[in-house]
């Protein structure tokens, strides 16, 4: 139950991201969560797992705020923002199918 309730609390973290110039990366964001989500509910995801996941999904979205927060973000930190999102879509599918 409490790994249910820590995957929708990631759902809304991501979920309620402003998109000033960067929809992909929020809209990849959203679809991480949403496998974090499936994860859960099958049973692929332990407690611990789920937690270091989220983590990971917070790290994106704080680097993202940060990056956002004078306005503009360069294609420099949008590429790194990506390369976050590959790390995490990797960890996702490693925890998922350990």
């Amino acid at each position: 139950m409490k790994t249910i309730i820590l995957a929708a609390t990631a759902l809304v973290l991501v979920s309620g991201a402003a998109s000033a110039g960067t929809p992909l990366v929020d809209q990849r964001q959203n679809g991480q969560a949403h496998r974090i989500f499936n994860g859960v509910q099958n049973g692929d995801l332990t407690f611990r797992e789920t937690g270091k996941l989220i983590r990971g999904q917070a790290r994106v979205h704080n680097r993202e705020a940060y990056y956002k927060s004078d306005g503009v973000v360069t294609p420099a930190e949008r590429a790194r923002l990506f390369r976050m999102q590959t790390r995490q879509d990797l960890r996702i599918y490693r925890k998922k199918h350990n």
